[in-house]
């Protein structure tokens, strides 16, 4: 319903840039472009690996890359939700968009365009189908999945084919993937990037096979969204961009699957707080705001326990949600200078007001927080994910995070994840937060301005007292128990829940704020 109009749209387009070497023991930029052969070192072999794969993130409300009929109709429905990549599959290639998506594991192709309505068939249309009869290095494996979720559901048949990345020398050999057969209300497949193979598949995935087949010397990734202003990012696998980032990487381990609220081998870490600074720069932190998230940019929106997401939202005067589930707050917000502040140990990711409110174009705007509550899960969307830099070290099971930056475009290929503890970013480093510091954002409604803010994650009420000083005033909102860890399902293949049903887009399909899958 509404959830489909909050939406933005990207494309990942496979172009390789190049990829040099990052190398800690060189200085802090530690780039070597490849085409500058002369100053690579000699025992790095330029024929059997290419290192990293650099891919631009466009977003769709790019007009050098897409006309505005072609962004309006994805702003207008579903299939505006997520990030695309273009792979060719097949001999010879055919070109196909998939969704890109850190919270799933498998890939699949050929959704059923005719299960669709509206401009998300008119965009199932447009990303491309796989005819398996017309490749010469296809094979059927004759084994066959149903996946299914909150919305929509798809039949698969597995087969193996080459995939070659536009731009790049590297075709990967033999890759198996989803093919299906049916779908219901699915408008694109899915590349799924999270763990493969002996911890969420049977088989090597897509990332596997980036480092089985030397296309990448480590199997990691790094992703940059980029702002809605700038309106591209970059995703570097087996690689960094030290121009996306400022000051050093902390290292934030990965919860095992054993440990994790969904016993799902996901990308969960620990985060220690969310705060928010106003344009006064007078920081407040909200209590019980500790908590496991995982990392997902299937899902559009972040999801927090209700109590705390009523109260972000309450300072962002949306004290209830609209009839379609989501916080309305002010236009005039996305102009203030002011952050949400999520704290893990040894980083702050500071989410500007603008990247953290979705813009939806109507008459007169309408403006909603990018925080949705939820009762079952806690995850970091792409509201989050904007300002954010992220490694996901599958190697040593960590997410390496800085506060995200923009001061050019420095792909570097990355020998060993080790690497990563001595990098710095090219930019300039993150600000300091002062505690008394004078805002200097545009006059606007209040936000954030209170002292004392108190989220409770069990049965019962909130309450929330103003500052000292004015007029003593409390406000209270039922809120609802984090939900307990997740049974095991019938479609485990790991002791956790079905992988299919809970995956990172799934989850918001489900909460009816992402994807299909």
């Amino acid at each position: 319903m509404a959830a489909s109009s909050l939406l933005s749209s990207f494309v990942f387009v496979f172009t390789l840039a190049c990829c040099g070497l990052a190398d800690a023991t060189q200085n802090q930029t530690a780039l070597y472009p490849q085409n500058q052969t002369s100053i690579i070192p000699a025992q790095i072999d330029q024929t059997t690996h290419e290192g990293c794969i650099h891919l631009p993130v466009i977003h769709s409300t790019n007009l050098s890359y897409f006309s505005k009929r072609g962004v309006q109709l994805q702003l207008a429905n579903r299939s505006d939700v997520a990030y695309y990549a273009q792979l060719s599959i097949g001999t010879p290639p055919q070109p196909v968009f998939v969704q890109l998506d850190t919270g799933s594991f498998e890939l699949w192709v050929n959704p059923d365009c005719s299960t669709v309505t509206g401009s998300d068939a008119a965009f199932c249309q447009r990303v491309g189908q796989y005819d398996s009869t017309k490749s010469s290095t296809q094979s059927s494996l004759g084994t066959t999945k149903t996946l299914r979720y909150g919305i929509g559901s798809a039949n698969i048949s597995y087969v193996t084919d080459n995939i070659s990345l536009a731009g790049s020398t590297t075709t990967l050999q033999d890759v198996q993937f989803g093919v299906a057969t049916s779908s219901e209300d699915a408008f694109s497949g899915i590349l799924g990037i999270g763990y493969g193979k002996d911890i969420a598949t049977r088989y090597l995935n897509f990332i596997d096979q980036l480092a089985l087949q030397n296309a990448t010397r480590v199997k990691a990734y790094t992703l940059a969204l980029g702002s809605k202003d700038t309106e591209e990012g970059v995703i570097v696998f087996g690689g960094v961009d030290t121009s996306k980032f400022g000051g050093g990487l902390a290292k934030l381990p990965i919860i095992p699957a054993a440990n994790a609220p969904d016993r799902v081998a996901r990308f969960w870490v620990d985060m220690e707080s969310v705060s928010i600074t106003p344009p006064n720069k007078q920081t407040t932190t909200f209590n019980d705001s500790s908590m496991p998230v995982f990392l997902d940019s299937g899902s559009t929106m972040t999801l927090l326990p209700a109590a705390l997401a009523a109260l972000i939202a309450a300072d962002f005067g949306a004290p209830t949600l609209d009839p379609n589930g989501f916080y309305r707050v002010d236009c005039a917000l996305t102009d203030v200078n002011g952050t949400l502040d999520f704290a893990f140990d040894g980083v702050t990711v500071q989410v500007p007001y603008s990247e953290l409110i979705r813009e939806v174009p109507s008459s007169p705007p309408s403006c909603f927080l990018g925080i949705s509550p939820s009762s079952s899960f806690t995850l970091l969307g792409d509201t989050f994910l904007r300002s954010a830099y992220a490694v996901f070290d599958l190697e040593s099971n960590a997410i390496w995070m800085a506060q995200a930056a923009n001061c050019g475009s420095t792909p570097a290929v990355l020998n060993n994840v080790d690497d990563l503890a001595s990098l710095t970013g090219a930019c300039a480093p993150p600000a300091a937060k002062s505690g008394d510091a004078s805002g200097s954002g545009k006059s606007s409604p209040s936000v954030g301005t209170d002292s004392s803010i108190n989220a409770s994650t069990a049965v019962g009420l909130v309450t929330r007292t103003a500052n000292a000083g004015s007029p003593t005033a409390t406000r209270t909102a039922a809120v609802t128990s984090k939900a307990a860890p997740m049974t095991a399902g019938a479609g485990s293949m790991f002791g956790g829940p079905s992988l299919e049903m809970v995956g990172g887009v799934g989850i918001g399909a489900v909460l009816m704020i992402g994807n299909f899958i």
